[in-house]
């Protein structure tokens, strides 16, 4: 097995869905296939336009995923699908180069400057230890606490608030390990909720703080993880614990205009009067926060008694 990292364009022209499959061609079959049974990384790039104005594009590592299988496309006799599971979100965009250096050491000439040979390879293999950088830098809170070596920073985001492990293992297994607790990924799917809502109820626009300055607002899978749901922020909602509660009920949902939809058999009034005065949701700054219509349908089609 080997990790590797692969290129995805939100508006790409390949059948992509970065949460379940990655579709790519023939060329870059081998390198996905020596990754199955091991973690990636998702790597957005820039795309230039015209003018500085009409560039675009992260130009950062965004998610991390397990590849479980490849199967062929069975439209395009040259281009596979590569499954994936246990996809999720970092906490922070992790840009391609920062303090001085790249994650990918490959990617990075003896002058200082970027191989770009190598790096329009749109799947290319990277090291456990690349790898682990790459996904601490993601976890971690800000990108003061990132800061190190360009290709291995120290890991305060990851490991934090978790028991350390004893023995002899790497860190590359430990991140990992890391990667699948259940504990881990509820707590960072959390914080790229709170923070893509700013702390505040999407149903009903309340903000509530506790003394000790935590945001009382909950973060909602809109299609469970005990579903496949995946931990990104476009399959979450931040939602008051009332509102939390409807909505895993089915007693409420979102329409694909992001209107709040009500339950057929009714709510009462008082409950009614918590949901913004517009009965429309309230939505993430960064329009690509927003929730994916493909979860809100299955939510309508699975929970909602409408």
């Amino acid at each position: 097995m080997a990790k590797a990292v692969f290129t995805h364009k939100p508006a790409s022209n390949y059948d992509d869905d970065p949460y379940s499959k990655y579709h790519f061609p023939k060329p870059y079959l081998r390198t996905v296939e020596a990754a199955v049974g091991d973690f990636v990384v998702y790597y957005e790039p820039g795309r230039r336009g015209v003018g500085d104005a009409d560039r675009t594009g992260r130009r950062a590592y965004f998610a991390t995923a397990r590849v479980t299988r490849i199967e062929p496309d069975p439209r395009q006799s040259d281009h596979y699908y590569a499954f994936v599971d246990d996809y999720l979100d970092f906490e922070r965009a992790v840009p391609f180069r920062e303090y001085g250096g790249t994650y990918e050491r490959r990617l990075q000439k003896d002058d200082g400057s970027t191989n770009k040979g190598l790096f329009g390879v749109n799947v290319r293999r990277i090291a456990d230890d690349e790898f682990a950088a790459i996904c601490r830098a993601g976890f971690a809170a800000d990108a003061d606490e990132a800061a190190g070596s360009a290709v291995l920073p120290e890991p305060p985001g990851l490991m934090e608030g978790l028991a350390p492990f004893t023995g002899q293992e790497s860190v590359e297994r430990e991140v990992v390990q890391r990667l699948v607790a259940r504990p881990f990924r509820d707590a960072a799917f959390k914080k790229v909720v709170q923070g893509a809502y700013a702390q505040t109820c999407a149903f009903t626009g309340l903000k509530i703080v506790n003394g000790g300055g935590r945001p009382e607002v909950e973060a909602a899978h809109i299609r469970p993880v005990a579903a496949n749901g995946p931990d990104t922020v476009r399959n979450g909602l931040a939602l008051s614990r009332t509102a939390h509660w409807m909505f895993d009920r089915g007693l409420v949902s979102v329409g694909d205009d992001f209107t709040i939809l009500t339950t057929s058999a009714g709510l009462p009034e008082p409950a009614l009067r918590l949901f913004n005065p517009d009965r429309r949701l309230i939505l993430p700054v960064d329009p690509a926060q927003s929730p994916a219509p493909v979860f809100l349908e299955w939510h309508r089609r699975q929970v909602f008694k409408g």
